[in-house]
């Protein structure tokens, strides 16, 4: 039945005709989607009778569609034949059915148990829709089985429940197994894929796809942890277990909770592992796709954000985590959307805690974590701010809200910035920049997008970190990429990311067809094998509707460009271009808002709402500045547009350079998301088509996420949509195993023949060895290259090659056998031959001896033992006796001798104790004193620097002086401005008030004379009427008496009474539209009175607003009075500045006076060598060294105190330059005080002055009298400059003086001088013609009144300048005064340097030398090797200098800071301080390394300082060394690294001092 079964060696293969072609029917393959039947059984032609078999006791069974369960079997009840139109069925519950049936569309029949649970689907008897069906029911719901093969894909069913098939020992059971041997597992394609590998050494890929909820994920980290254990590598590094770790770190930032799984990856993901030549882990990298960004800002019901987020709130209360000021879940608006916050069996804490392992696994440190938890712990509290409406228009969010201060206070950010752009927008065009405000649900979605955009970098940022802690040294080798990516998605309201997900899918579709279905047959047509084209679902137009030319992406990104761009422009291009055009598109019959696409798997429905937002993924430009300004380095790096490397040398050295960098101008092109994923989706493809594909494809088996529950509605849509069912299809047909002829002809050569292998052509040997062992030509083709196998065969002739080979084996195992029995055999025949010998003999002589010989035999024996024994010990007795007389002499004179030794030595041990004894005593005084003069030098560096600090304090305390000053200016003039707004204000609402009542007024006036009117025209018309009245009365009596008389007569007057009532009527008319006029007048004028009281309530908001102003002016006026206390403040803390200053220079004074003291005390040297004898120099040198040490000390004192008064001098000098300084402050505080109310004076003279010519401006006398006064001020000004300029000149003449004994080399600096004072004569004289061009614009003012306040302003101009002139002149006399200082102390240095100089002649001359030391930078290992590593402090100190090696290193530093090589710089000092550290660690017992590198620490220290260039060390030295000082560079952090380096190794020594000195100390006190 269905097919016929071919015997083939005890191997049964199933055959199909190609297309399923049956006997009668021939099935034609359908699309994926459609309920298509597949292999029908057999039929027969004229009727198809089902007749029950011999073996079984039922009809044959079929499928038959079903609404619940897709598929029902069914039992034929009855025969059918042709032409029937009904079926009689007996269903499984026992009820009968007339099932109506088609000729042409059969039902399918059912499998026979024997069939049923197959590890692979392709090996079913019936391959269609039901079997399959059925199959992976029995397996996954009653055989608890979760994986079956179809051909070459795995399908993996999500069992919702924790299995033990994934233990080490069944990832050791499946490796090195192939893939058929043994149950269907993940383990059993990822060793498909390690063995594919490492065979062909061609890379591989694992593609796992499925719905969201299938278990993907999962899968994708089982294969990762097969290869981590299978391939473990040697080194020490632990990469497996990186690898691993990475896991879920990605879970955690990149998985929620969705409505249909509870750990969702919601992003896709490509990790790409590779192995070296030995095929062992070595690294890893990691690509990501398309992250759900919208998650962060919305999760719809019963769904949760991202996991961390709830890990990060769960841990709130621990101690580490209680900056960041967080709460529950509950409690934050981006965690509570969803309604339950907590996954029902998962520990938040628990998960937190392991996140934090994986982080310190892969070697992020503990700070990198608390950066990380910091922004997700802003983006939290970001969305917690509220924003609240102001109108319509506009909305606001308070400076005091609580979460927006933790957001910019974990973020670094200014809370006021952040308030005003989260509300506002600024728009930039050609001429103008505008602010715009936002609505509230404008500033809510730009809230979002920030949080969007931050967790997005920081997503990104992390996968960079985790590729970098898995990167690799090595050459990569090969690699397998697993890919663990989203599945086909519709959902209700489907948007952009939905469409971009589906759109991965249609391409990873084609990809899976191109290798599973075309590659295949163009395979086949290259091969000229003879193959029917089958006709499977091609998904290129989708795609191209998609990704093509002006396709629905490129439309997208279109219209992004546009600036009025919207979703409903872009749907309408949607519309225009493929409606009715593209039969894969289509426009919704209810909704003019979404668009329908025809996928692969199912119709989608996309909504177009918020596609263009989506694809742009915009922020403001204001919130990415305040962001890029932002003192959080991370968050600041996120939004770099060129970030800057990190420093290989870390956060705290830098190196400044001597040239300001200019850094050029870069602009930042924005992509779309849309583009971006497209571009790399393109990539993905690249790499997966150089690949091996490997298919597992994940089957998500209920909604409701119960164990082992089977919805078969549920896995056919996925089995259709994933394509495994025409994989199936196909897999009959096509031949799996391909082999080339020499590959076939080296494996499969145990099975040729001898006649066979005589073959020169190999091609023939292989035809020929085939026709032999395979009968049937239709199971192999013969290809130009290849030979193609359809399934089983290969496994055919595997299992022939096998018995081959075991049949060798058993012929080997024969021989061998043989071979070992044979030697076993000859071994035991000649022992046995060697036994029968000696037994022989035995016997021989036996029969050969008596009895009696044996008697007198042993008899003699005895008698030889008992003799040989009196003799030996008669031996022992003589030599034991004279052994003890020889002891007992030799003990007595080895005792006689030591004691004679002990009365010699007695009374030289009590001589050697007290010698060394008071050793012990002077060597502890020379010690403490060699630690007091080091601790006075440290205390001496504290104080020094303690002094800088407090003059940055003083300096500090100026400059805030200064910009108080300014601000209460600038305060005081922004008062001055809002009071003259407010006047005017006042005076604009006064006019308005004004002009409302005069308008009112006239408007009561004409309503009262429109109503007087109205009232006289009504009391005309009651007069007309009366009037008429009264006339028809009288013309009705003439006629009733005049009747008779005039009849013609009264024809006339009827003929006038009818013209009268015409008249009346258009009266009446016009009366009447008279009265309708005047009511739209009365209307006119009511809309007019409602006009006016609208404007007089704007003018009420506006003086409400002038309110406003003043309160908040006033309390600005309020801050001026507390800006004065604060610099009464100031002033009070300089005055405890300068206080503590003179305290401590008191306490200088006293220590130093204290250290001349201890220095000035000597002690005789000689005295003590003296005494001590060569004995007793020798002992000391045998003990420790202590002589030499003695030595160095005494030369390291020697230096100290040379050392100790230079620095006295230094301090005192920069105390009195201190002091110096304090008065000179203290002066120009009280001058600038004085300049202040001075200036003051003046603007309130000026301000008289105007007045009074405005209003006395035809008084010409008074004018005079102004300008006489301003007259008494300009004298008063030259006095000033007079005073100043005698000032100058008495100075000048003293500098003159202090000049002119100095030598002829200061010639040039006294011109310069000179020089500068003709400089401030002609700036005096320029003074003098400012102010005489005041005088000439005081004359000026006479002949021109009416220009008065252009004068003032002159005015104003030339006093604040010639202010300025004043403090520059008192700048310059400053700067005069430490240029003369410097000059005095130059003249001392060369006056003392030229009396050496006249000591020394030479015959050459005088040679000038630079001071450097020249080397290479590859020379710089072996320098410090030489200088620091291997350098031994006994030979420096005897025969060279001690502090040498800091000397040439520091030569060594010149020569780089003359090549301007700050990486040469930064390399030698790292390398010197890293040499110093090591030598030290090195040798921490060892006195003498630590004293000697202590000294040369300082040393190299104080050259460093001494030759900075900074006027503090420079005060000392001479022009020579000046010139000689580093030019290029500031070393100021690494002499602080030296000074820390510095002070821990005279730690170190005090301690090994201490260690020294205490058992002296112990000797002491025992004497």
């Amino acid at each position: 039945m269905g097919g016929t079964y071919l015997e083939l060696s005890k191997l049964t293969v199933f055959t199909y005709q190609a297309g399923f072609q049956l006997q009668g029917h021939s099935m034609p393959a359908k699309a994926p989607g459609s309920q298509g039947v597949g292999s029908l059984g057999y039929w027969a032609e004229e009727s198809l009778v089902f007749r029950r078999e011999a073996t079984s006791s039922y009809y044959n069974r079929v499928w038959i569609p079903d609404p619940e369960e897709v598929w029902k079997s069914a039992e034929i009840a009855t025969d059918y034949r042709v032409g029937d139109k009904v079926l009689r069925l007996l269903l499984e519950d026992g009820t009968e059915l007339d099932y109506s049936v088609n000729p042409e569309s059969l039902p399918p029949l059912r499998n026979p148990d024997i069939l049923v649970g197959e590890n692979d689907l392709t090996a079913l008897s019936y391959l269609h829709e039901p079997a399959v069906l059925h199959n992976l029911r029995i397996r996954f719901a009653e055989s608890k089985l979760i994986y079956t093969y179809s051909g070459i894909i795995l399908v993996a069913m999500n069992p919702y429940k924790q299995l033990p098939i994934y233990g080490d020992a069944i990832i050791h059971a499946y490796s090195g197994q192939n893939m058929g041997d043994m149950d269907p597992h993940i383990f059993a394609v990822a060793e498909e894929a390690y063995k594919q590998m490492a065979r062909n050494n061609r890379n591989q890929s694992i593609i796992v796809s499925g719905e969201s909820g299938a278990g993907k994920t999962v899968s994708a980290r089982y294969a990762m942890r097969y290869f981590a254990t299978v391939s473990k590598s040697g080194s020490n590094a632990h990469v497996e277990d990186k690898v691993l770790a990475s896991n879920p770190i990605t879970e955690a930032v990149g998985n929620a909770k969705t409505t249909r799984n509870d750990n969702s990856s919601r992003f896709g993901k490509y990790t790409e592992i590779s192995f070296d030549e030995q095929n062992q882990i070595i690294g890893a990298n990691m690509r990501t796709y398309l992250l759900e960004k919208s998650r962060v800002v919305f999760q719809s019901e019963n769904e949760r954000n991202y996991h961390i987020f709830y890990q990060l709130c769960a841990s709130a209360q621990q101690s580490e985590f209680k900056h960041l000021k967080l709460g529950s879940a509950e409690e934050f608006n981006y965690t509570r959307m969803g309604g339950n916050t907590v996954i029902e069996g998962v520990n938040d804490r628990a998960e937190m805690v392991e996140t934090q392992k994986t982080f310190t696994l892969l070697g992020f440190k503990e700070d990198f974590q608390m950066d990380v938890f910091k922004i997700l712990a802003a983006i939290l509290h970001l969305g917690n701010v509220q924003i609240t409406a102001v109108g319509n228009e506009r909305s606001s969010v308070s400076e005091d809200d609580s979460h927006l201060k933790v957001f910019c206070e974990l973020l670094g950010l200014e809370s006021g910035r952040v308030a005003q752009w989260l509300c506002n927008r600024k728009i930039v065009t050609s001429s103008e920049t505008v602010v715009k405000p936002m609505t509230r649900p404008q500033a809510v979605n730009a809230r979002d997008a920030l949080a969007k955009k931050i967790y997005a970098h920081l997503f990104d940022f992390i996968v960079e970190r985790i590729n970098q802690a898995l990167q690799f040294s090595g050459k990569q080798h090969t690699f397998i990429g697993v890919l663990d990516i989203y599945g086909f998605e519709t959902f209700d309201v489907n948007s952009f990311e939905q469409f971009c997900i589906n759109y991965a899918n249609e391409k990873l579709q084609q990809q899976f067809n191109m290798h599973v279905f075309k590659l295949e047959q163009e395979e086949y047509m290259k091969e000229d094998i003879p193959w029917t084209l089958i006709d499977f679902y091609d998904n290129q137009p989708v795609i191209d509707l998609i990704e093509a030319k002006m396709g629905i992406l490129e439309l997208l990104d279109e219209e992004c460009l546009l600036p009025h761009g919207t979703d409903e422009n872009w749907l309408q291009k949607l519309y225009n271009n493929f409606v009715n055009k593209n039969p894969l598109f289509e426009k919704p019959r209810m909704s003019n808002t979404s668009f329908v696409i025809q996928h692969f798997a199912d119709k989608v429905e996309y909504k177009c709402e918020g596609f263009l937002e989506k694809n742009r993924d915009t922020v403001y430009d204001m919130l990415v500045e305040i962001l890029r300004a932002s003192k959080f380095h991370l968050c600041a790096n996120f939004f770099q547009e060129n970030p800057a490397p990190l420093s290989p040398f870390g956060s705290m050295i830098t190196v400044k350079s001597a040239k300001q960098v200019i850094k050029p101008n870069s602009k930042h092109f924005r992509t779309t998301v849309g583009s971006k994923f497209r571009s790399s989706l393109y990539l993905l493809m690249e790499t997966l088509n150089a690949t091996t594909p490997h298919y597992v494809r994940c089957i998500k088996p209920n909604d409701e996420k119960l164990p082992f529950e089977f919805d078969s509605k549920r896995i056919v849509q996925q089995l259709r949509a994933c394509g495994v069912l025409e994989t199936i299809r196909i897999s009959a047909q096509s031949y799996p195993s391909r082999w080339t002829y020499i590959e076939f002809y080296s494996r499969y050569g145990i099975l040729m023949t001898k006649q066979e292998l005589s073959f020169s052509d190999k091609k023939e040997v292989c035809k020929a060895v085939l026709h032999r062992l395979i009968q049937d030509s239709n199971q192999y083709q013969f290809g130009k290259t290849k030979i193609f196998f359809r399934a089983g065969q290969v496994a055919y002739l595997e299992k022939l090659r096998l018995d081959k080979l075991r049949q060798s084996c058993v012929v080997i195992q024969k021989h061998i056998r043989g071979w070992l029995q044979r030697k076993k055999f000859l071994r035991e025949r000649r022992a046995a031959l060697i036994i029968q010998r000696y037994f022989r003999g035995q016997q021989t002589v036996r029969k050969a001896i008596t009895a009696v010989a044996l008697k007198e035999a042993w008899a003699a024996i005895i008698i030889q033992k008992h003799c040989r024994g009196y003799l030996v010990r008669n031996l022992y007795q003589l030599i034991h006796v004279a052994t003890i007389t020889i002891q007992a002499y030799t003990r007595g004179f080895l005792a006689r001798r030591r004691y004679r030794k002990m009365l010699e030595e007695h009374k030289a041990v009590i001589l050697q104790k007290y010698a060394r004894a008071w050793l012990a005593r002077r060597r502890f005084q020379s010690i403490r004193r060699f630690v007091l003069n080091i601790q006075l030098t440290y205390r001496v560096q504290r104080l020094q620097k303690k002094l800088e600090d407090q003059n940055k304090e003083n300096h500090g305390l100026v400059e805030k002086l200064t910009s108080l000053a300014a601000l209460r200016a600038g305060d005081v003039e922004k008062i001055q401005k809002l009071e003259a707004e407010l006047e005017r204000a006042a005076a604009h609402r006064r006019s308005y008030e004004e002009k409302g009542k005069r308008y009112r007024d006239a408007v009561e006036e004409k309503l009262a004379k429109l109503q007087k009117h109205n009232s006289e025209l009504e009391t005309q018309k009651d007069q007309i009427q009366l009037k008429l009245q009264e006339k028809t009365e009288e013309l009705k009596e003439k006629m009733d008496n005049l009747t008779k008389q005039l009849f013609d007569d009264v024809q006339k007057e009827e003929r006038q009474r009818m013209l009268l009532e015409k008249s009346f009527e258009l009266k009446t008319q016009d009366y009447e539209k008279q009265i309708q006029s005047l009511k739209e007048v009365i209307k006119a004028l009511k809309d007019e009175k409602t006009q006016l009281q609208q404007l007089v309530e704007e003018e009420h908001v506006t003086s409400d607003g002038l309110k406003a102003e003043v309160a908040r002016l006033s309390k600005q006026a309020k801050t001026i009075s507390e800006f004065e206390k604060e610099i009464q403040l100031l002033q009070a803390q300089k005055i405890d500045v300068e206080k503590h200053v003179q305290s401590q220079k008191r306490e200088m004074r006293e220590k130093m006076s204290e250290i001349t003291k201890q220095l000035l005390e000597s002690y005789d040297i000689e005295d003590v060598r003296s005494r001590l004898s060569m004995e007793d120099l020798e002992h000391l040198n045998e003990d420790g060294e202590l002589w030499f040490a003695y030595e160095g000390l005494k030369k390291a004192t020697r230096v100290l105190e040379s050392h100790f008064q230079s620095q006295k001098e230094c301090y005192e000098k920069e105390i009195e330059a201190l002091n110096f300084k304090v008065v000179h402050l203290s002066q120009e505080i009280n001058h600038l005080q004085k300049l202040f109310r001075e200036e003051n004076d003046i603007n309130e003279s000026i301000r008289l002055e105007v007045t009074r010519l405005t209003s006395e401006n035809m008084m010409i006398p008074d004018f005079k009298q102004q300008i006489s006064e301003l007259e008494k001020q300009k004298q008063d000004l030259e006095i000033r400059l007079n005073e100043q300029t005698e000032k100058m000149k008495g100075k000048l003449e003293e500098l003159s003086n202090q000049l002119n004994r100095s030598q002829e080399e200061e010639g040039t600096q006294r011109k310069a001088m000179e020089a500068q004072n003709e400089i401030h004569t002609k700036e005096k004289e320029k003074l003098i013609d400012k102010i005489q061009e005041m005088q000439e614009a005081s004359d000026h003012l006479k002949k021109q009144f009416e220009t008065e306040s252009e004068v003032k302003s002159n005015f104003w101009q030339e006093a604040s300048r010639l202010t300025l002139e004043n403090r520059d002149l008192e700048e310059e006399l400053d700067m005069k005064d430490r240029v003369i200082k410097k000059l005095q102390d130059q003249v001392k240095t060369l006056s003392k340097t030229a009396g050496k100089a006249n000591d020394v002649h030479s015959s050459s001359g005088p040679k000038e030398y630079l001071g450097m030391l020249q080397y290479k930078r590859e020379d710089e290992a072996k320098l410090i090797q030489n200088l620091i590593l291997d350098l031994k402090p006994r030979g420096v100190v005897v025969n060279m200098i001690p502090g040498l090696p800091a000397h040439i290193l520091f030569m060594c530093v010149r020569y780089a800071d003359s090549l301007n090589d700050a990486n040469m710089l930064k390399s030698l000092m790292n390398s010197t301080i890293n040499g110093i550290k090591q030598v030290v660690k090195e040798h921490l017992e060892d006195f003498e390394m630590l004293s000697f590198w202590l000294s040369n620490t300082c040393h190299f220290l104080n050259c460093l300082k001494q030759y900075s260039g900074e006027e503090e060390f420079m005060k000392h030295n001479s022009p020579h060394q000046n010139k000689n000082c580093l030019n290029n560079f500031d070393l100021s952090e690494y002499r602080q690294i030296l000074s820390d380096v510095a002070i821990r190794i005279y730690h170190q020594f005090i301690i090994i001092m201490e260690k020294n000195i205490q058992p002296i100390i112990g000797a002491i006190s025992a004497t």
